[in-house]
């Protein structure tokens, strides 16, 4: 059999670029405007992991120049506050992007949270208006995940017209909108999940593999074509027998760098492009409400 190399798409590194054009574009901006981009973080709780990456969109944000307006709050904090402090959010022309940090508190409904969520502040790209203009191929905010995962395929000119592409997960978060974007983009798609059977036999045929379902290592050598570009979105933190703990993906790198044409290194790849395209979002809301 023919070995390949497989080459990294850098996601670290497209984001950086996004980042340093965001930087550009509300430099000149904000003077005419009058004020920067504004991004609303709230937090329920003391969820360490959600912390971590409430903390690292709010560094995001200081790098490019968007206001944060974070806010954290108790975890016994109930329904009707949250939506009270989204209404006013709403309403605050300074404030151009929204986000809940999931996961909430067992007592809060989620759903229920981010439709109250303005569809033009959404930065998440998750209210059900903004889907429904994904499915009908109208302009929108889109969700933040996959739409990073199409902004890298593109960096690296990877063509999907007519490829076969298979999604591996089906969350309203990332493999349902990663399906309908692959379509726009004249991909066929082919969505699996934990209940597909014989799930070899549908990845084997893809020429784009995209693995969503959080499970480490599930997607191995003997599930990959030859010459397939493999984007792992998974985000598993493993501990091994030491107690140390680590960063993995849905895919055993390992074993497909020698099938593969290109793949996404987890940490590094599709991570970063997440939070720039929440920046992007942010700033695209911030351009339709100052022109």
């Amino acid at each position: 059999m023919e070995t390949t190399t497989a080459k990294l798409l850098d996601g670290k590194a497209l984001a950086a670029k996004i980042h340093q054009e965001l930087k550009t574009q509300i430099n000149q901006l904000q003077a005419k405007v009058g004020r920067p981009p504004g991004l609303a973080v709230l937090m329920v709780g003391d969820n360490p992991a959600s912390a971590a990456y409430v903390r690292n969109k709010e560094k995001a944000c200081a790098k490019v120049g968007i206001a944060s307006f974070g806010k954290h709050f108790p975890q016994d904090t109930s329904q009707q506050e949250l939506e009270a402090v989204i209404a006013a959010l709403n309403e605050d022309e300074n404030v151009d992007g929204i986000l809940v940090q999931l996961p909430l508190p067992d007592h809060l409904d989620a759903v229920s949270l981010l439709h109250q969520i303005h569809p033009d502040k959404d930065a998440d790209g998750l209210h059900p208006v903004n889907l429904g203009r994904l499915v009908r191929g109208e302009k929108g905010l889109r969700s933040c995940t996959p739409a990073g995962v199409m902004h890298l395929l593109a960096e690296y000119n990877i063509p999907l017209r007519g490829k076969n592409a298979v999604v591996v997960g089906r969350s309203i978060l990332v493999g349902k909108p990663m399906a309908l974007m692959l379509l726009e983009a004249d991909a066929t798609v082919t969505v699996a999940h934990s209940r597909s059977h014989n799930l070899a036999n549908i990845t084997k045929n893809a020429d784009i593999l995209i693995a969503a379902v959080g499970r480490p290592g599930l997607i191995t050598a003997d599930m990959v074509k030859q010459g397939a570009i493999v984007v792992d979105v998974g985000m598993n933190r493993v501990t091994d027998a030491n107690g140390n703990s680590r960063l993995v993906g849905d895919v055993d790198l390992e074993s497909i760098a020698g099938l593969a044409e290109y793949f996404t290194p987890v940490p590094g790849g599709v991570g970063p492009m997440t939070v720039a395209i929440l920046l992007q979002n942010t700033f695209t809301s911030y351009l339709r409400a100052t022109s």
